[in-house]
């Protein structure tokens, strides 16, 4: 299991002599925590998205089980209990705790559980999470407080999905069971999470209010968080150093963190904390597109790209070379992408095309995501196109495309090559594998290998004991890195600028990286 709070602060804040009141002190106590984020949700409705949307939902919607605290083994949350029934992890039930209601006074129970689950696979949304509920067979009920889940096939992962806001619980009588709910009006949302949705502009601001009817196993510390969302990283930052926001979260260039966090001495209240973290960032290569069809083309990209030089230049060194789709701190990784290629070398990438018969610079577009990832994203991109064209091996050009335009046309199988990034769903090595591959992924480009697909990754869900899985699916590692269809680049960690008036930032972070709302609060004295 990855260490998941290890927090570093990277600029001590102004102290000031003796004691007295933070600036959000005294009245200031009872305001909203304010946070500001680039990442703005795609649609309100959890049958809709597997993305960045994910961050509101953790807090408005709520699921069966969560991750606590800093751990990454699920525990209750709507649920009472939970466990597997058999010994092939493939039965797995559920009861209810008493009481529960959704923001709307309609009852939370074990038919609004199904209703629940069922439709996020009976939509089956292009850009939704039914992949992650793939191995669901069938769901149960028995009265109205328990439900059983059974599984097609052993998947000892199965609770960390429930985990996830992939389980997010919805009323019946407000979401249809075989279409997205339409609008985005805030109002619209009937969770039973921590939070209700006062207000809601697409792209603008979220602003949530405790909601009274939550039961659960997580504490709420403060009444409201009102969340503003930015297009830019620059406007990020101004806002915050403005003292419009209490902190800023996802977003952040590499020169913002250390500019902010090179301010030790100075008048400034800001610090900025590093959580570890194993949001990872990857190149997706199309087979059935003629530019990059041939493995040679893919092999010979994943022998040249520097890695090294990618995190120096671009990311500062706020980053980590990544050699693998499985993070360094995640059970069972491996550096299947060094052990394969080794160190960047030109020669021998010049010999792989070579030996296929391509003796003239290869010729594709890479494509990217101007608007989810920061703006350091078309510099990590600028980076790979100067190392790929300095071989003379490649003329490659760069497009950048908003969100909504760029997941349809990857979807659509339009790009034959571009860069995604990734937030574990939960921290299982089997996270950074599984979404990638199949008939039915979360890129929309079918990845079947008789082996990868057919024995490996179903025996390694077998196991309960998840170090035991790890060590399996180091063999998909390098079946990964062998195909070269998905090139690992770096390893990143989570950086929060917060106001020094803010508490528990260290907290809000889960096992999957979203932030839990929750957990801040605004300290009233030294």
């Amino acid at each position: 299991m990855r260490p998941l709070r290890a927090v570093a602060v990277l600029s001590a804040a102004a102290v000031l002599a003796g004691c007295g009141s933070f600036s959000g002190g005294g009245d200031d106590e009872n305001q909203p925590i304010r946070v500001g984020t680039t990442s703005a949700p795609s649609v309100l409705d959890p049958a809709g998205a597997w993305d960045g949307s994910w961050e509101l939902y953790r807090n408005v919607y709520q699921s069966l089980l969560h991750f606590p605290g800093s751990g990454g083994t699920p525990e209750p949350d709507a649920a009472k209990s939970c466990s597997f029934t058999d010994n092939k992890s493939q039965v797995y039930r559920c009861t209810l705790r008493e009481g529960l209601e959704f923001s709307n006074g309609n009852k939370l129970d074990a038919a609004a559980v199904k209703h629940s689950i069922e439709r996020i696979l009976k939509i089956n949304s292009p850009a939704g999470p039914a992949p992650l509920l793939d191995s669901l067979d069938r769901i149960e009920t028995t009265g109205d407080d328990t439900v059983v889940f059974h599984l097609k096939k052993p998947t000892a992962t199965f609770p960390l999905v429930l985990a996830t806001p992939a389980g997010s619980l919805v009323d019946p009588a407000s979401y249809p069971a075989d279409k997205l709910r339409e609008g985005d009006s805030g109002g619209a949302i009937v969770g039973s999470g921590q939070y209700k949705i006062k207000k809601y502009e697409a792209g603008e601001v979220a602003e949530l209010e405790r909601n009274g009817k939550y039961q659960g196993s997580a504490k709420t510390r403060n009444d409201a968080v009102t969340i503003r969302y930015f297009d830019d990283s620059g406007s990020l930052v101004k806002a915050l150093e403005d003292e419009e926001l209490d902190l800023a979260y996802r977003g952040l260039t590499p020169d913002q963190i250390t500019d902010l966090g090179g301010r030790s001495g100075s008048q400034s209240s800001i610090k900025v904390n590093e959580i570890v973290g194993t949001e990872i960032r990857y190149l997706v290569f199309n087979p059935e597109d003629d530019a990059v069809k041939n493995p040679a083309v893919r092999e010979a990209v994943a022998q040249l790209i520097d890695r090294k030089a990618l995190v120096r230049n671009v990311y500062k060194r706020t980053a980590e070379p990544l050699y693998s789709m499985v993070p360094g701190g995640i059970t069972g990784h491996t550096n299947a992408f060094y052990d394969r290629y080794g160190e960047p070398n030109q020669r021998k990438a010049k010999s792989v095309l070579q030996a296929a018969g391509i003796n003239e610079p290869v010729e594709f577009t890479l494509w990217y995501t101007t608007d989810r990832y920061g703006a350091t994203t078309k510099a990590e991109f600028e980076e790979i196109q100067r190392q790929l064209n300095g071989s003379g091996l490649f003329k490659v050009e760069i497009e950048g495309r908003p969100w909504n335009e760029f997941q349809k046309a990857y979807q659509e199988g339009t790009y034959p090559v571009f860069g995604r990034g990734w937030f574990a769903d939960f921290p299982d090595a089997d996270n950074y594998i599984g979404p990638f591959v199949g008939e039915n992924n979360a890129l929309g480009i079918p990845y079947v290998d008789s082996k990868l697909t057919g024995s490996i990754l179903p025996e390694s869900r077998k196991e309960s004991d998840r170090a035991t899985a790890g060590n399996t699916l180091k063999e998909a590692q390098r079946l990964l890195a062998r195909d070269a269809r998905l090139i690992p680049l770096w390893q990143g960690n989570v950086h929060i600028a917060a106001y020094e008036h803010v508490a528990g930032v260290e907290w809000a972070i889960d096992a999957s990286t979203i932030m839990r709302v929750g957990e801040l609060h605004r300290k009233s004295s030294w």
